[in-house]
């Protein structure tokens, strides 16, 4: 379900490397699935965990959509901001 991680450095590397191990028959395709839904789960996990920045943006809405419980919006002319603790913004 939750796969964008997957076009990571670290996610591509884990995809070839399972790639070549189910290419040489050393584990079936069946188990590179199951690695690689535990690491959507693991590192989704951790990142909502780990993680506590905020970022606010502005920008104007070109298109919006909602798919596979994502949502994705396209925008023009983006300004981000990463919120500190303090409060105050810190453009990026």
């Amino acid at each position: 379900a939750y796969q964008l991680y997957r076009n990571t450095t670290l996610g591509n590397s884990l995809q070839e490397s399972l790639s070549e191990l189910i290419q040489s028959q050393q584990i079936a395709p069946q188990l590179a699935l199951q690695v690689l839904l535990q690491f959507d789960k693991a590192v989704n996990s951790e990142l909502a965990q780990r993680v506590r920045s905020r970022v606010n943006f502005r920008g104007s809405l070109n298109t919006y959509r909602f798919c596979n419980n994502v949502w994705t919006f396209v925008l023009n002319d983006v300004e981000f901001r990463e919120v500190t603790d303090a409060g105050s913004n810190t453009t990026e």
